[in-house]
């Protein structure tokens, strides 16, 4: 009973705290302005890493064109579809869609998709600053190359808490010569014709790679020639032009789909100043590691000698991945920009280096004034990702539900109440106590299932997520998860199988406040979160042969008060068919 008093007092604080920062917020943002832009999704050739093959990209961009406006502001994207074939969507990573969460872009979550020939319309506010980015959102497309940057800034009159005197944009993806549908049929077919993505051929820079020769092959790589580049050809390196003694920002984001990565720059320091649009005490590396979905801003100053060029080399981290690193020069105008260093480029650290990627992930640490987290927690969701041969079929499933969405968007079914949409039960929130999380799983009984985690308004949930065994012996990974609709306390990086008492190990004083984290392997990571954003979300692993597998769950909170869905959201599906039944759509959905 005193719980549930705390829970109401609390709930009307937050209600009366979220008016005075709506107030504020408008009162303060008098410049504010609607940003309009129109997004063609189509296919078409490039050669991105000097093979030419489809990209799918936007008008006739790749990556896609950079959005950037500032807090307050209102973006309103016009999102056409030009494949022939195939749906689409456009998730806006890191904006947190408060108030519009329809607008989140995910396919059957809170959306249908957008067919060929059809534009949806994307409408939204900017809540904070920050390095974000956007992709696509349906199937694997993200890995066809439907992505590209968000970069927010403060509103006019308002200082970042750190000096720089101009920033740079990094956008790291992975890329395959395999098109995203041979790689879709290899990873749901029956095992006997499973094939999974394997490595990717290249590592791209904003875009840009080198297949079948490297800057670098004097040094790292005897097998393969060195690049030769006229400098205007698509796959010739995005280099990065400096000037002597000056500071910059760099922000880099990864888009990749598979690969974790690691970048860093030959002679010179980094100082981490922010991780996922929120601001962290800075530190200070020689190399960063970033996971598929982080972005991070770091502050680098050219203080080095101006009359040579010097590496970056961005180089994966994974278990049996040959992928060439991608290397591109830090030029500081003072001679050619593709003069090669006579100097090797940084060496990737290895993949089975944990211990160091712990390190960097450990230090991230909220800065000064970012909230800080809830002392207690309302809900506890302990969630274990087991991979397994169900049905002849090689899935992943968290607590033993493999996650396969709906053709009904949660958003509309869940608004509507529609009970035979999905699976209406609640899914479990714990694995069994006796679990070996250093074996393959001995329980062969999980279920595809679309269940859904609904949390009370402003409920403060804590969520473990445990690493463990994949189905072969000894063989593990790193995985990166990914919050839709909101950002989250990382409270802790934990070794082997969480266990109770381990919760004194959480950080409530300054933990970061992300929206993706990594899980290392036989290991567990513990977030915090607060569920006050009225919509249907999606928490998943960011690697993209591993959700579309299964590995993803769905929380939903205060879907009631969630109103102005476009009809174009719900028309598919048992939506669909509700609005024709009631015959004037637009008034209905006029009041949703």
């Amino acid at each position: 009973m005193e719980g549930l008093k705390a829970l109401i007092i609390t709930h009307h604080l937050w209600c009366v705290w979220v008016f005075l920062i709506i107030l504020s917020h408008y009162s303060s943002l008098g410049d504010a302005r609607v940003r309009h832009y129109k997004f063609d999704v189509e296919y078409f050739f490039k050669s991105v890493d000097c093979v030419d093959r489809l990209v799918m990209g936007i008008n006739g961009q790749f990556p896609g064109p950079t959005i950037r406006a500032e807090v307050g502001d209102t973006i309103h994207v016009a999102v056409t579809n030009k494949l022939s074939t195939e749906g689409t969507a456009i998730h806006w990573h890191g904006v947190r869609q408060y108030g519009t969460p329809w607008a989140d872009g995910t396919v059957y979550v809170t959306q249908c998709p957008i067919n060929p020939g059809e534009t949806f319309h994307y409408k939204f506010k900017l809540d904070k600053a920050g390095t974000f980015y956007y992709h696509g959102h349906n199937a694997l497309q993200i890995t066809g190359g439907l992505y590209g940057s968000i970069i927010v800034d403060l509103p006019k009159g308002e200082k970042e808490p750190f000096e720089y005197d101009d920033e740079i944009n990094l956008l790291l993806s992975d890329w395959w010569h395999k098109s995203i549908q041979e790689q879709e049929v290899g990873l749901t077919a029956h095992i006997e014709n499973f094939r999974w993505v394997w490595e990717a051929q290249s590592i791209l820079i904003n875009g840009r790679g080198q297949f079948g020769c490297s800057l670098g092959a004097n040094f790292i790589n005897h097998t393969l020639p060195v690049c030769q580049f006229k400098g205007d050809e698509d796959c010739a390196p995005y280099i990065l032009s400096v000037l002597p003694n000056k500071t910059y920002r760099v922000r880099i984001t990864s888009a990749t789909s598979l690969l974790s990565l690691n970048l860093a720059i030959s002679d010179h320091k980094m100082v981490v100043v922010e991780s996922d649009g929120h601001y962290v005490e800075p530190f200070t590396v020689d190399k960063i590691d970033i996971y598929s979905g982080e972005s991070y801003s770091v502050l680098l100053t050219t203080d080095q000698n101006p009359n040579q060029n010097y590496w970056i080399s961005v180089g994966h981290r994974d278990d049996n991945v040959s992928t060439t690193p991608a290397l591109t020069l830090l030029n500081y105008n003072k001679i050619p920009t593709l003069d090669l260093p006579s100097f090797p480029p940084p060496i990737t650290p290895p993949w089975f280096d944990v211990e160091e990627r712990k390190i960097f992930s450990r230090k991230v640490l909220a800065l000064k004034g970012v909230p800080q987290p809830p002392k207690y927690s309302h809900r506890w969701i302990n969630l274990i990702g087991m991979q397994d041969i169900i049905d002849g079929y090689l899935k992943w499933s968290m607590n033993g539900i493999i996650l396969e969405l709906p053709t009904t968007p949660y958003l509309g079914s869940m608004k509507f109440n529609i009970k035979n949409a999905f699976d209406w039960q609640d899914p479990p929130e714990n694995y069994p106590e006796d679990y070996d999380i250093y074996n393959p799983t001995t329980y062969h009984n999980s279920t595809v299932s679309n269940m859904v985690y609904k949390f009370e308004m402003n409920q403060v949930v804590d969520v473990i997520l445990q690493n463990c065994n994949s189905y072969a012996l000894n063989s593990t990974g790193f995985h990166p998860w990914h919050l839709h609709g909101h950002d989250f306390w990382v409270l802790a990086y934990g070794d082997g199988k969480f266990k109770d008492g381990d919760e004194k190990l959480f950080n409530l004083e300054n933990p970061p406040l992300k929206n993706s984290v990594v899980v290392f392997p036989y290991s567990w990571t513990a977030i915090r979160f607060r569920a006050d954003n009225p919509g249907v979300w999606l928490f998943h692993c960011h690697m993209e042969p591993h959700f579309h597998t299964g590995m993803g769950v769905v929380f939903a909170e205060g879907v009631q008060y969630v109103n102005g869905i476009p009809e174009q959201a719900l028309a598919c599906g048992l939506t669909a068919e509700m609005l024709m039944n009631k015959g004037n759509s637009q008034s209905i959905i006029k009041n949703i």
